[in-house]
């Protein structure tokens, strides 16, 4: 047993025995990927079992090798799970720290265990593992968000605020519609989601090294046990694919592209210049020097956590891009990349899933906001389309009045009726605007004006907020 455990403990002699002379120390901290892949240990174990039972199975090993082998990854889950698993970096990566612990505790078994395949179709096994189980807890996240933000929205379905565009008021509209909208966001991000876990939930292990394997494996048995939904079909591709983990970062970048927006927002909506929004102090930090600071830190590192998530998918695609079939060591550097865009979007969820639904809206405020910045002309333009003036000329003309107000220091609304019709330069034709003008000239009027699907219309809004509950279920 001792003589097995030196034997694995040495790297050289854990591949083959070839080689003439041990990897020197730099190389081996070069090389190792065991202080990052170790998160695959769970996961890793799952397969191995799966790969076992299915090798037993075909009676490629005995059915006692089978059960020590179950037997003494049982203890090492059990080691690894208590933090008294003993890594060694002379052993490279978590595969093989894994196998000379289980050579180490059940004898030859253990050596039979990589019976029919290799650490290419192993370790893509585990990412696929790992990143589906990392998906399916995104995705419920994602669920938790999107339900807050239909909250949040049913709430201030009525709430006024303006529109912008050009980050200039343009129209206004309800706080519950452009919640709405980020809702829609974080749909699409789901559905992006859920494309990519049925795209790469298919069973690599049974490729080995690139070419598949002599032994009779029985590849969609093992695929039935870890839950996949079939086979990787072509053993080059299996080994050496990283598309999913690539489409996982691109999916994160634009959800965080997305957070990113929001965030801005907040960041916007809670400076005094703006003043629609509260957050909880939880979310938020003050000056070292200047007291009366309340500085919103959560969506200002999401905006900036955004950049590494891009430079997460970056990094995997250039390193995939000039790699040749199948495998090759580079892609030991897409775990990294995965692992931090993986974690920075589940941390992301969990602080924006806890602060969303405590966001204090300022309504007074914003409602007064959408009544500066002459918000409703757009809405005097339609009127005056819908009484015979052609839609160039009624935007001419209602250019013309909020011309006269800047002059003037003052909103359309007031302005007399006749003042209006003097304004627009149509005084000469007063069938055009009449008292019912004004009524539409409000901020109320107009919001309330939008009647259609996916219109600002509180009455819209709850409808488009009822719909995505059903879905949502």
């Amino acid at each position: 047993m001792s003589s097995t455990k030196n034997s694995l403990a040495n790297k050289a002699q854990a591949w083959s025995a070839r080689f003439n002379e041990p990897v020197s120390e730099l190389v081996q901290r070069y090389t190792a990927s065991v202080g990052f892949d170790q998160r695959f240990a769970l996961v890793d174990i799952t397969g191995s079992l799966a790969h076992a039972e299915m090798l037993a199975k075909q009676k490629i090993i005995s059915a006692q090798d089978l059960a020590d082998i179950q037997k003494g990854m049982a203890q090492i889950k059990t080691e690894i799970e208590a933090g008294q698993f003993n890594w060694q970096l002379a052993l490279e990566d978590v595969h093989l720290n894994i196998e000379a612990r289980l050579t180490e505790l059940i004898g030859d078994a253990g050596k039979r265990l990589h019976t029919g395949r290799s650490r290419n179709d192993q370790v893509a096994t585990d990412l696929r593992l790992w990143l589906r189980a990392s998906v399916d807890e995104i995705s419920d996240s994602l669920t938790l968000l999107r339900s807050a933000f239909l909250n949040l929205a049913e709430k201030h379905a009525g709430t006024i605020m303006p529109g912008h565009t050009h980050l200039q008021v343009a129209q206004p509209i309800t706080f519950g519609h452009h919640l709405m909208a980020y809702y829609e966001m974080f749909t699409r991000d789901t559905s992006r989601l859920a494309d990519l876990r049925a795209r790469f939930n298919r069973l690599p292990l049974g490729a080995a090294a690139l070419a598949g394997t002599t032994y009779p494996i029985d590849r969609e048995q093992v695929a039935h046990a870890l839950d996949f939904d079939g086979i990787c079909n072509n053993s080059l591709d299996a080994v050496s694919d990283r598309d999913f983990a690539i489409e996982f970062c691109a999916f994160a970048s634009i959800f965080m592209m997305h957070v990113s927006r929001l965030s801005e927002e907040l960041v916007l909506w809670l400076s005094p210049r703006f003043g629609f929004i509260d957050l909880p102090d939880r979310f938020c930090t003050g000056s070292s020097i200047m007291p009366q600071k309340k500085n919103p830190d959560v969506p200002e590192l999401a905006r900036g956590k955004t950049g590494r998530v891009y430079g997460d998918l970056i990094s995997l695609l250039t390193l995939m891009k000039s790699q040749p079939l199948a495998y090759n060591k580079d892609n030991q550097e897409d775990k990294e990349p995965l692992f931090d865009a993986v974690d920075t979007v589940q941390d992301t969820l969990r602080i924006f899933g806890d602060m969303v639904p405590h966001i204090e809206v300022k309504a007074e405020v914003m409602k007064a906001a959408a009544e500066e910045g002459f918000a409703t002309a757009t809405d005097l333009a339609d009127y005056l389309v819908k009484k015979g003036l052609a839609f160039r000329d009624a935007h001419e003309a209602v250019a013309h009045a909020v011309k006269a107000c800047v002059g003037r220091n003052c909103m359309l609304t007031d302005l007399s009726l006749a003042e209006l019709r003097f304004a627009c330069g149509l005084d000469s034709r007063p069938e055009l605007l009449g008292d019912d003008v004004f009524e539409l000239l409000t901020v109320e009027g107009s919001v309330q004006s939008r009647q259609h699907a996916g219109g600002t219309a509180p009455e819209q809004v709850l409808r488009a907020i009822k719909q995505a509950r059903s879905e949502l279920k």
